[in-house]
């Protein structure tokens, strides 16, 4: 399986980002794709999610952090296992490194990381 990220790189504060994610290869549907983030020495959380057919939650439901609500948008490209999150009003407490995140009915999966920087 793979779970390929793009995206990411320096912002200063203020400005916008765009990371994009899409996964290939699982033989069990795809339920829910999105992103988490990781501080320096902190524990993984979630940025944001979204339901993908046969979800519980709703096709398109969506689920943010509050630190990032009115600020980011996920959203899914129709008939693709493919995964955009817009960042916009991007703050220093944003950097981090960004994880996509693939839930099937099976197995979950994860991306390696892309880092994000917001300079001040």
């Amino acid at each position: 399986v793979q779970v390929v990220e793009s995206g990411g790189g320096l912002a200063a504060t203020g400005e916008s980002l765009r990371l994009s994610c899409t996964t290939s290869g699982s033989t069990f549907s795809v339920t829910t794709m999105g992103w988490y983030r990781q501080f320096p020495m902190k524990q993984r959380e979630l940025v944001a999610t979204i339901a993908f057919g046969e979800a519980s939650s709703g096709v398109g439901a969506a689920n943010y952090a509050e630190a990032v609500k009115g600020r980011f948008t996920i959203s899914r490209e129709s008939d693709e296992n493919t995964i955009h999150l817009q960042m916009d009003d991007l703050q220093p407490e944003d950097t981090a490194v960004y994880y996509c995140y693939v839930k099937t009915w099976g197995p979950q999966y994860w991306g390696e990381g892309t880092q994000v920087t917001v300079s001040s």
